[in-house]
């Protein structure tokens, strides 16, 4: 009975993006700077918006906690995807697999709802300016953000429980450069029809809520933002949400590249591929995205600059005395 209870793996092998051993060091290169670029850019927006009274408002609270998300979401993958390109054997305990594929779940399912929420500020933001502090009230911002943790904990927490109960006999070995939810089950030799519900379920309930609250947005956002007479004002709107609209399209299409198409071992390689985006590309491109698309950050940013250089040059001509 204990034994039908406990999966007979202890540990798993990681495929990788590939076997070819000419790439690897390449590979851990390319990544080892996305990944340092990744971390600096989310670490610098977050101080930066913490720093700047200027952005002191509920867009960039929620794009504080956006930068959060990835850094966390890549931190998840990519440090243990560095050590596989330079490690002959690509293992990973069964335990620290299951603890990899929560929290990954965790920060993407978060993601998908910060993103919405992010869309209903804009909405509110360009469609009904006049109650945008009422609306978008610090207490609606925080509770929205508690929110979204709280997606992703349940989530994240409802599929590692029956992925827990999934038996693993058939191979060791995961199509995948990290534990994700179907190169797993690919290896179960239980039945998986209580994970496939469950994925079905919360699959329709964090990529549908999100994306029809997203689509609504901004069908009323481009609604509004045409019924702007003057050029200017015009542009001025459609701005704000551009680099919104653009990280939405990269996350969840290179998402939708990975989870909706059929299944089969050539789609799964595609996937890894696809996967890399949303799970290590996207989290370096949205603070960059963010930062060179918005006004009001360059100017916080070459603020924050110049503050720092003149400290800095103070200090260094006090130590000269």
């Amino acid at each position: 009975m204990a034994e039908e209870n406990h999966s007979s793996i202890t540990e798993f092998i990681l495929a990788g993006l590939t076997e070819k051993p000419e790439l690897q060091l390449p590979l851990f290169l390319l990544f080892l700077g996305i990944y340092v670029v990744t971390v600096v850019g989310n670490l610098g927006m977050i101080t930066l918006i913490g720093l700047s009274s200027h952005l002191h408002n509920p867009m960039y609270y929620f794009l504080s906690s956006l930068s959060v998300i990835d850094l966390c979401h890549s931190s998840v993958v990519t440090p243990k995807m560095l050590v596989n390109f330079v490690s002959e054997r690509n293992a990973i305990s069964y335990p620290a697999c299951m603890t990899q594929l929560y929290f990954f779940l965790v920060f993407i399912i978060s993601e998908c709802h910060m993103l919405a929420a992010m869309a209903y500020d804009r909405y509110v933001a360009i469609c009904n300016p006049l109650l945008y502090n009422v609306t978008m009230s610090y207490q609606v911002c925080f509770w929205m953000v508690i929110g979204v943790y709280i997606m992703g904990l349940i989530g994240a927490t409802a599929h590692t429980v029956c992925m827990l109960r999934v038996l693993f006999c058939k191979a060791d070995i995961i199509n995948h450069y990290f534990c994700d939810l179907f190169p797993l089950l690919e290896l179960s030799c239980s039945s998986i029809y209580i994970n496939e519900v469950v994925v079905l379920c919360f699959s329709a309930f964090n990529i549908l809520v999100p994306s029809l609250t997203i689509l609504s947005s901004y069908i009323f956002i481009i609604t509004s933002i045409l019924r702007i007479r003057s050029t200017e004002g015009r542009s001025k709107a459609f701005s704000t949400c551009s680099s919104h609209m653009l990280a939405v399209a990269f996350f969840f299409g290179s998402a939708a590249f990975m989870y909706l198409q059929p299944s089969s071992v050539s789609s799964m390689d595609q996937g890894k591929v696809s996967s890399v985006f949303y799970s290590i590309i996207v989290p370096m491109l949205n603070p960059l995205i963010y930062s060179l698309r918005n006004k009001d950050v360059k100017v916080s940013l070459n603020k924050f600059l110049k503050k720092s250089f003149l400290t800095c040059q103070s200090s260094c001509w006090m130590d000269r005395r």
